[in-house]
């Protein structure tokens, strides 16, 4: 279903509120510059500093910018189910084409409790889930196992995962038991770190969430084609040239350096982050400076 560079686009603030306008020359100069999609309101766009009036303005405003020239997948995800169900329904009224439900975070449950999680949602809302996976941030991992499991019991519903666990293991392991339980092809892997992201296309996934496409969409988008089209010498080369920019947005606390990097591309948007994200230190603004002088990034 979801192939590509698929940003996880930042929230601009200004003055402390949601800068709209900002918001709209983002998605325009992402879709012009080859996104596949879009994801509003996940980690990258501080969803967890977000009220729950701007969180769903924002999935509405990105929704509304896009006009279907891309998907857009919305950031719903909550360690309430009920909490969950209600921003999944929200974004469905809103026009969203699918909804990115990261693991519940904090209250730790079992396999069997997410199991029953993104079951419950599964099947009290059509709109088609992402399963968000990122242990570093939620402790609870969602196993290859269970993943498969949700989309074999939903199989219309539970469409893809997004991987960010660092294990490069899991892709061939979701492949290979979605083969054995004859599973078909229907469930989509995507990577969530832009640094495996050469790595987990060659063992399947089909695209990337990703942090560095908010700066350099462009050239993301022109490494998931030439991976895509089988040219791996060319997407080895670019992503080489992109390497250094994976690292350095996360020189410091995210999305901070991401903020200072598109604050120093355009002067229509603003590097203000919300607290307890504070602006990006000394350390991450050199790396960042560093890494912008290694590329090309059409404005």
């Amino acid at each position: 279903m979801f192939s590509g560079s698929i940003p996880a686009l930042i929230t601009p603030f200004r003055d402390g509120a949601v800068d709209e306008r900002a918001l709209r020359r983002l998605v325009d100069w992402q879709i012009d510059s080859g996104s596949a999609a879009l994801v509003a309101c996940g980690t990258t766009g501080e969803a967890s500093t977000l009220d729950n009036e701007e969180h769903h303005r924002v999935i509405g405003l990105v929704v509304e910018y896009a006009a279907g020239r891309v998907p857009v997948i919305a950031g719903c995800g909550s360690n309430d189910t009920r909490t969950a169900l209600w921003h999944l329904e929200e974004a469905q009224k809103l026009g969203a084409d699918a909804a990115l439900c990261v693991a519940p975070y904090y209250n730790r449950p079992s396999q069997a409790g997410l199991l029953a999680h993104f079951s419950a949602l599964a099947e009290a809302c059509d709109l088609p889930i992402v399963l968000y996976n990122v242990p570093g941030r939620t402790v609870t991992d969602i196993l290859p196992e269970t993943a498969v499991e949700l989309h074999r019991r939903h199989p219309d519903r539970i469409v893809a995962i997004k991987d960010a666990s660092g294990d490069l293991t899991r892709v061939v392991t979701h492949r290979l038991i979605l083969e054995e339980l004859g599973a078909g092809n229907g469930f989509c892997q995507l990577s969530g770190d832009d640094p495996l992201a050469f790595a987990g296309l060659a063992l399947g996934q089909t695209g990337c969430i990703s942090v560095s496409a908010n700066v350099a969409p462009a050239l993301c988008a022109e490494f998931q084609a030439a991976c895509a089209a089988g040219d791996w010498a060319r997407g080895r080369a670019i992503n080489d040239r992109l390497f250094p920019l994976h690292r350095a947005l996360f020189a410091d606390t995210s999305p901070a350096p991401t903020k200072y990097a598109l604050g120093k591309l355009h002067d229509w948007i603003s590097d203000e982050v919300r607290l307890p994200i504070v602006p990006c230190n000394e350390v991450g603004r050199a790396a960042v400076d560093a890494a912008l002088d290694g590329l090309t990034v059409p404005a």
